[in-house]
């Protein structure tokens, strides 16, 4: 947009756009996209701390600054209980994001020209696996696991086959649209009789496997493990990674990140991040176990109404997404832009039968219930939500009807839940809550 005002308005005007947002987001809409969640007010209260304006370059206690003995106390406690809590050796939290550990740990992994085996995109691989992002940036060369349709998974008798063929410096798992576990442990057995590592990403699923909901893969033979801290695992945005008990790969992958890939690593996070591990190991089962309850309602919900829900025959889901093949109702662009018109947020996602190319129009949505969860969500809430998608997509209802009906519900439910309140804590902290709305 062009800037056509004076600073005092262009304050004001930010002021109120990202009020609007906050009000719209928070007490207005249905949230459901599946890389999203919301921190508790107590871990946004630390969040907002002067941590904001400083830099840490370095490892705790060994630092290029001074002045950060207080950011060495709680990055130190942050790596060592994420490390905890995913049952590793080692950890750290400087990376920004979970695309900035994949690159840490691909960089350290490989050199331009290796190979890497990926689990195929119709398996849901991230683009930071592939060749048209992170991989293809650091020049190693993407080779495609084969895909079992009926699975709906990688094919793990031909992928084996492939392990010993072609003999990739690594393999990555786990992905961004993830309805079933990969089969770690088979591939991992077959990484170790070539000399491969096994990188797992985690960055969807962080939150189900603290939660006990979902396989751990460090303890089914994966070597990395790869996070997001902000989707199942409600947390600050970034990323972290952490490795079961190689010493010698762990110091290479924390030297590759600093200086390569990360500078200053955003220090207000850390203290959140702490916070919500905390509640994580609180509360992060019942957590957890919502999630998947959830998905599985929503999606047989859906099916109920008339949806053609993927994955039927193996269940629907065993994570917090489901899939929604809307091609008779218009297709994922179309369907995604009447729901944002109903208050309901989600977006349009290639299925496992789609083309490449048809991703500005692909047959599906992908949603995801951690963030409703959140918000104290459960089953019943879940065929409320199924049907205001009813109404929109099939039967027709004028959708800024239905848009006043989801915000009338939604005002239900805004307070967050599986988490501390700043009450619980004999420890008052003093800082910019009023921002906090």
């Amino acid at each position: 947009m062009e800037i056509q005002k004076n600073p005092l308005e262009i304050v004001e005007w930010t002021l109120q756009v990202t009020n609007q947002h906050n009000e719209w987001r928070l007490r207005k809409t249905i949230n459901l996209i599946a890389s999203e969640n919301v921190m508790s007010p107590l871990a946004m209260s630390v969040y907002l701390s002067d941590f904001e304006h400083r830099y840490a370059e370095g490892k705790p206690f060994k630092r290029y600054y001074e002045g950060t003995q207080y950011i060495d106390l709680l990055e130190d406690a942050a790596n060592s209980y994420f490390a905890k809590l995913v049952n590793a050796t080692y950890a750290d939290t400087r990376p920004v994001s979970g695309t900035i550990s994949n690159a840490a740990i691909f960089k350290a992994l490989a050199q331009p020209g290796d190979k890497a085996l990926i689990a195929p995109v119709q398996a849901g691989a991230h683009v930071s696996h592939t060749r048209f992002g992170t991989l293809g940036a650091l020049g190693i060369e993407q080779v495609d696991m084969p895909y079992d349709e009926q699975a709906m998974n990688v094919d793990t008798d031909k992928a084996i086959k492939m392990v010993e063929e072609i003999e990739p410096k690594f393999i990555v798992l786990g992905g961004s649209v993830y309805l079933f576990p990969h089969p770690v442990k088979e591939i991992a057995e077959a990484a170790k009789t070539v000399g491969a590592k096994l990188v797992y990403d985690a960055a969807h699923v962080l939150g189900l496997i603290i939660g006990k909901a979902w396989r751990n893969p460090l303890e089914h033979g994966a070597d990395v493990l790869t996070a997001s801290t902000h989707k199942t695992f409600p947390g600050p945005q970034g990323g972290a990674y952490a490795v079961t008990d190689d010493k010698s790969l762990y110091k290479k992958i924390y030297k590759n990140l600093f200086p390569n890939f990360v500078s200053n690593h955003h220090l207000h996070r850390i203290p959140a991040l702490l916070v919500t591990m905390a509640e994580m190991e609180a509360f992060g089962e019942a957590y957890a176990q919502r999630i998947v309850e959830n998905a599985r309602r929503l999606a047989e919900s859906l099916a109920a109404r008339g949806f053609k829900v993927v994955g039927e025959h193996l269940g629907y889901t065993k994570s917090h997404q489901v899939l929604v093949d809307v091609r008779r109702q218009g297709g994922g662009y179309r369907a995604a832009k009447m729901l944002l018109e109903a208050n309901i947020i989600v977006n349009k996602n290639l299925l496992p039968y789609d083309p490449p190319d048809a991703i500005k129009d692909p047959s599906g949505l992908r949603i995801g219930v951690q963030e409703v969860t959140r918000f104290g969500m459960g089953p019943s809430e879940m065929d409320v939500i199924a049907e205001f998608f009813e109404k929109v997509l099939i039967r027709g209802i004028p959708v800024d009807r239905v848009a006043n009906e989801v915000s009338e519900f939604r005002a239900q439910y805004i307070d967050i839940h599986y988490a501390f309140k700043p009450d619980d804590v004999s420890v008052k902290y003093i800082g910019p809550l009023s921002l906090i709305r």
